[in-house]
């Protein structure tokens, strides 16, 4: 069972869109975020005088779909923002909107901290491949110690636990396949069932018989991921829907590739928001995949199956309260 965890956000000026700050129960950490616009505001904050991690987020100028992303270190982050927002900054980093720095409450960390971390952070974010990264190659720093490297490991992974609250999901990890599910898209996959026998987490499956694309997904942590090997139209055929650039973008990065027979092939599990742009990509057309995309162990529709989760939950009887 996953442990639930508490995170502490505090409205700085007591908006949804002006600065915010963001803490977890025991951890050292601290998070500021805000619009560019509040920055004269968010430099005047102590925290900006600290040593920490920035992250400058904003929409790519050259149309990529996903937010472009720089991850940088200071000993002084409010200066170094500052340096960022003038108009003669030749870094190239004029795109952002929006800014969030990470601190320690206790002000322990050091430049050779935030530098391993920075380092840590561009990886994972490059890894994650859920954002375009504005940063050159991440530097390996070797000359941490030991025990500063596992805590700074530790001070990481609380990064990417609260960011994601935030609406920042590009540290967010993808959702982990079960050990059935890991065999291929190809080979079935065995029902799981909860301790009623009912489908739990079903692998789904979307057929477009008339050209013979097969292919498999599974929601999970949120996300609807299609798995690797799975097919797809070999080319995007509804010039007016929004998906086409989806799709353009996914054979771009790698994600889609020919597989030598007309059709576009999955190389690797992909998640998307939802089932409707998963089987928009898989037909190559506007399509609603609630009705698309079938549970593989029985071929209900994933629409009805879901219709079918929130039913038997609310006909479950309410817990009271005993009675000494």
């Amino acid at each position: 069972m996953t442990q639930g965890r508490s995170i502490r956000l505090f409205l700085v000026d007591g908006t949804p869109n002006g600065l915010l700050t963001a803490e977890i129960m025991n951890w050292t950490g601290h998070v500021l975020t805000g619009p560019r616009s509040k920055l004269s505001e968010l430099v005047q904050r102590p925290e900006c005088g600290r040593t920490g991690i920035y992250f400058l987020v904003g929409t790519d100028p050259d149309g990529d779909l996903r937010p472009l992303v720089y991850i940088g270190e200071s000993d002084d982050v409010g200066t170094r923002l500052k340096q960022h927002n003038r108009p003669e900054d030749k870094g190239g980093k004029d795109f952002w909107e929006k800014v969030c720095l990470v601190t320690s409450k206790d002000q322990n960390l050091t430049k050779a901290h935030v530098k391993f971390l920075e380092s840590l952070l561009i990886q994972n974010a490059g890894a994650m491949g859920r954002c375009k990264l504005a940063n050159g190659t991440a530097h390996e720093y070797i000359g941490l110690p030991e025990s500063d490297r596992a805590d700074m490991a530790f001070f990481m992974e609380q990064i990417r636990t609260v960011l994601p609250v935030l609406g920042l999901d590009f540290l967010r990890s993808t959702a982990k396949l079960s050990p059935s599910q890991k065999q291929g898209a190809c080979t079935p996959a065995q029902p799981d069932t909860n301790q009623s026998g009912e489908l739990e987490n079903p692998r789904l499956k979307m057929e477009v018989r008339k050209h013979n694309i097969v292919a498999f997904a599974q929601e999970l942590d949120g996300e609807f991921v299609v798995l690797e090997g799975s097919l797809a139209r070999g080319e995007w055929i509804d010039l007016k829907h929004s998906y086409r650039h989806l799709y353009k973008q996914l054979c771009d990065e790698g994600v889609l590739m020919d597989d030598g027979n007309g059709f576009k092939r999955f190389t690797r599990d992909y998640g998307f928001t939802s089932p409707s742009p998963a089987a928009a990509i898989v037909a190559g057309r506007a399509a609603n995949g609630r009705v698309d995309w079938k549970i593989e162990a029985t071929g209900q529709t994933y629409a009805d199956w879901q219709d079918q989760q929130v039913s038997a939950a609310a006909a479950q009887p309410e817990d009271t309260e005993p009675t000494w």
